[in-house]
């Protein structure tokens, strides 16, 4: 199952190279930018996020998928990444599973070139993770 979080971080990877959600039956087509502020998603997507989770949104889909957002947050699908690009896309838990990616429409997708999509980070907590492993004593320093 894709947990709340997963979904979160397949949208945000997919609005980083510019695909949008659906909603309100092709109405409307949403697309946060900035996507990530620092250490955390922005508020534009934290804003896009409450409208595509709430109910009243209608069925809400990535462009170019068929999975509404509510049926990822089922038992039914889990979000693994392309065998052919890495980000991450849906697979059905149950039955056949679509064999083409999200990415089959994007041109010139993947592209090596551009910084791939992430999440998030905390610098403050990689800093402190790097710090902390040139903290222990190296082989050499114990031995002599």
């Amino acid at each position: 199952m894709a947990s709340e979080q997963q979904v979160r971080q397949y949208l945000a990877y997919w609005f980083q190279i510019g695909k949008g959600i659906v909603i309100h039956g092709g109405r409307e087509t949403l697309l946060p930018r900035p996507v990530i502020q620092g250490n955390r998603y922005s508020d534009e997507f934290e804003a896009c996020w409450q409208r595509v989770s709430n109910p009243d949104a209608g069925d809400c889909y990535l462009e170019g998928t068929n999975q509404t957002i509510a049926e990822l947050l089922t038992p039914q699908w889990e979000i693994n990444p392309c065998a052919r690009c890495s980000m991450p896309v849906p697979f059905k838990t149950l039955g056949l599973a679509s064999l083409e990616c999200t990415c089959s429409d994007v041109p010139n997708w993947p592209d090596t070139e551009m910084p791939a999509p992430r999440p998030p980070v905390d610098n403050q907590a990689q800093l402190e993770k790097i710090r902390d492993r040139l903290k222990r004593p190296t082989k050499e320093s114990r031995t002599g």
